[in-house]
């Protein structure tokens, strides 16, 4: 992953978006990360950008691993053999040009 330092993050938005196709860009302030620029999966959609990143599901997420951690429950592959679902393949990224 690149890191630019804020005060050096001088070129257009453009050439970090062409950047970030090829590995993510970090824009920091003395050193600490305050902003990632990374490449949008292939067949993303809006909604699930903006769900995936929201500050209050991020939360109700961490709340729910920690408690199964804790308190134990179904594994993601229990429930798919339980309901018969095959489980879905990882989206794998095209090199781009």
């Amino acid at each position: 992953m690149k890191t630019v330092e804020m005060k050096q993050a001088t070129a257009p938005l453009a050439e970090y978006v062409r950047r970030a196709r090829e590995e993510g860009v970090v824009v920091t302030v003395g050193g600490k990360p305050v902003a990632a620029l990374t490449a949008v999966p292939e067949g993303a959609d809006w909604e699930s950008l903006a769900i995936g990143t929201h500050p209050k599901f991020l939360a109700i997420m961490e709340r729910s691993r920690r408690a199964h951690r804790e308190q134990g429950g179904v594994s993601p592959d229990e429930m798919r053999q339980y309901f018969g679902i095959k489980a879905r393949r990882k989206i794998r990224r095209k090199p781009r040009p």
